[in-house]
């Protein structure tokens, strides 16, 4: 269905894993990123899609500042799991907010003020609606 992307903003991918349909976690000789396919980078949020960049019609995020973003928007909406081969899936998760904190601070702040303000949200169930 999903195209692994055969060259990236990076180079040449050497090694491409589907970090599920239609986002791909690439790698070159020299570098690497997350590249999301246009139908995939709608479901990021805004924010997230500012922190990326456009090449050959795929959203990308470099790996040193921006990927990040990405893993946290593919974890918050349960796209994607932390990979088994990471023992300590806290500590994995806490390093991607520290950098996201670092390198996107206005990402982070918009993030963060979207979880405070989800549990003051009630739904109304349809039952109690119709009373």
């Amino acid at each position: 269905m999903y195209q692994q992307p055969e060259k990236s903003p990076w180079g040449k991918v050497q090694h491409c894993e589907t970090l599920c349909p239609g986002v791909f976690l690439v790698s070159t000789a020299s570098h690497g990123g997350t590249m999301f396919s246009k139908d995939m980078a709608a479901v990021l949020s805004p924010d997230a899609r500012k922190c990326g960049f456009n090449h050959s019609g795929f959203l990308c995020f470099e790996e040193d500042s921006q990927e990040d973003v990405a893993f946290r928007e593919l974890l918050d909406k349960r796209l994607w799991a932390v990979p088994d081969r990471i023992k300590d899936k806290a500590a994995f998760e806490e390093n991607i907010n520290k950098s996201i904190r670092e390198y996107n601070p206005d990402y982070w702040r918009i993030r963060q003020a979207g979880l405070e303000k989800a549990p003051a949200r009630q739904t109304v169930s349809v039952h109690n609606a119709e009373r």
